[in-house]
Parts: C-alpha cells; structure tokens; sequence
C-alpha cells in the first residue's frame, strides 16, 4: 500500500494539473470533463486525509505545486496538452487517451470486448525496430569503412575499423535501448502501481473517473458508468483497463530491456556486418568493389522493407534509401581520400 501522506500529494497534484488542462480547453467539451476529473482527484486526497488522521498523523502541509509541476503547468500553457500528453499522463493526469493522434477506440459492448483491441501491434512494432536497426548499422558501417577505404586502403586497418566500428555501435545501440526501455518501464509499473492502490482504497471513484472518460469518447453517460462498475466486479481486469483508458498504456507490451538491448545489439551488427564481409575474405579494389554491391544490395533491401510502414511502393523507397546510403558512403570515401592526401 502507497504512504498516505505521497498518495495525498499525488492526487492533490493531479487535481492541480486537471485545472490547468481545463483551462487550456476553456470553451470546448473536454473544459468540464477535466474540471469533473479534478474535482474526482480532490476528492480522493480527502479519502487519503481520512486515513491520515484515523491513524493518528498530522494532517498534511496546505499543497503547493513543486518546481517540477510547475514548469510541467507553463509548458502545457504554451503548448497545449495534445503535445505535453506524454509527460501529463507520466504526472499521473488520467485522460490523455483523448489526444491521441488515432481516431478514438470504439467502445467496448461488453466485458469480453475490453482489451481485444490491445492484443496487437507488438510484432509489428518489433519488425519496424529491426528494420531499422539493421538501416542504422549499414549506413553509420558503410560510411566509416569507405572513409577509411579512401583515405588508408590497407586491409589490416580497413578491417580493424569496420570491426571496431560494429562493436561500438552495436554496444551503444544497446545500452541506450536498454536504459529507454527500462526507464519506460518503470515508470509505467510506477503507474499502474498507483493504480492499483487507489483501487483497492477507493473503487467507486475510480469506476466515475472511468466513466467519465468512456462518457467523453461519445459514449452515454448512464451506460458509461454501467459498464465501469460491471468492471469494477473483476479487480484484476478493471486494473488493466483503467491501465489502458486512463493511462494509456497497455500492460501487457511494457516490454523487457534485456530483450530490446539484445534485439538492437543483433539488428545493428547484422547491418554493419555486410560491408565489412568482403573485407575479410579479400583486399584491395575487388573487396571495395564487392563491398559496394553488397551494401547497395542491403540499402535497397532495408529502403523496400520501409515501404511495409510508410505505405509508399517498395521500388521508390528501396531506390531512394539506396541513394541516401550512397550519397553518404561516396561523401566519406572522398573525404577520407582528400584527407588521406592531405594529411600523407
């Protein structure tokens, strides 16, 4: 169970930032769906209080919105709370579905509808990241070999950078994706931790909240609340909604660090493997030569893949990733040509 006295802050600050998001919405709907939402949050900072002084502490200092809050408050001013949804709802501000980019869910018709939605979309997101990856290691790969291949063509040396150049590429790829996803998941079970001690303290406010929400995505507000307290009677998957409609998130994709190091480790060094390969097998002007056809090879390969993401036929993107990665492999060839003169 959360400490009374951080769960009141939490919801007293939420409460703060529900008002400061209204405002930003004065004059539309969504205005007094977020004044409701405040007035939901101080009313569970009374139930926090409540158990404050049953157990005897003292009550609570008056709130005063931190630093932190604040400046959270003026940027959401000044650019609205579509563009700062990501980092409200971090601030525990339930709601920020409402500004997602997609066009809203339907709504759920019964309680075997809840989270059907939810249950894709993993793999695809994966395979994009793979594409990707294996782009970036081609592309950086490519460029530093040719530099180098233009300036020193000793294989010995050609060799030792494109090696050197997959492992720390590879090794910084997967250190960050580690950190990124390991700081994206914690702060998500932070969340959905949040979550589930205010519904076990206090599950009617937190089936209003819900219908609120499902009421402001055009739902009828009496069968909105229906549908909130019919969930409310399955502690286990009223959490995982409420992790969905109000957070946002999907609890079962908050993914494993390990496994994102490790994919992006895999993806980079398959891509900044194919311009090393002729390289180890041979030298001089036939290695470069294979090495060229093969990294073109790969950028087209990589470009047509695009085409599964951004809908554009697979020629076009295959042709123009080619000429991207060509253009910069060319660029450090020569540049390390000239340089390789210069400084001779």
């Amino acid at each position: 169970m959360s400490d009374p006295y951080e769960s009141w802050q939490e919801e007293k600050q939420s409460a703060w930032l529900y008002r400061v998001v209204a405002d930003c919405e004065h004059g539309t709907p969504r205005a007094a769906l977020f004044d409701e939402l405040a007035q939901a949050a101080d009313d569970q900072a009374g139930i926090w209080l409540a158990a404050i002084t049953q157990k005897g502490g003292p009550p609570p200092a008056p709130f005063h919105p931190d630093l932190r809050t604040r400046i959270v408050a003026r940027l959401t001013r000044i650019f609205g709370p579509r563009a700062m949804r990501g980092v409200l709802a971090a601030m525990k501000v339930r709601g920020m579905v409402l500004y997602s980019h997609t066009p809203p869910h339907p709504m759920p018709l019964k309680r075997d509808d809840i989270g059907k939605r939810h249950q894709s979309g993993g793999a695809g997101n994966a395979l994009r990241a793979g594409v990707f990856g294996v782009n970036d290691g081609l592309v950086s790969n490519a460029a530093l070999i040719y530099g180098v291949a233009g300036a020193a063509p000793e294989p010995s040396i050609i060799v030792l950078t494109g090696v050197a150049g997959l492992l720390a590429g590879a090794f910084s790829m997967a250190a960050g994706e580690y950190v990124s996803v390991r700081s994206q998941r914690e702060m998500f079970e932070y969340q959905i931790g949040l979550e589930r001690d205010e519904l076990e303290t206090y599950p009617d406010e937190e089936a209003a909240e819900l219908a609120l929400i499902y009421a402001a995505k055009g739902m009828d507000p009496a069968e909105a609340r229906r549908l909130a307290d019919t969930l409310m009677q399955d502690p286990e998957r009223a959490l995982d909604t409420l992790a969905r409609e109000e957070l946002g998130l999907n609890p079962d994709e908050l993914g494993s660090p390990w496994v994102a190091a490790a994919s992006s480790f895999a993806a980079f060094s398959a891509g900044a493997t194919l311009p090393l390969l002729p390289f180890l097998f041979g030298s001089g002007s036939v290695a470069l030569l294979e090495s060229v056809m093969l990294t073109a090879l790969g950028l087209f390969a990589v470009g047509a893949s695009m085409s599964l993401f951004t809908g554009r036929h697979a020629l076009f993107s295959g042709l123009r990733m080619l000429a991207i990665g060509g253009a910069a492999g060319l660029a450090t060839y020569f540049i390390g040509a000239w340089l390789g003169v210069t400084l001779g």
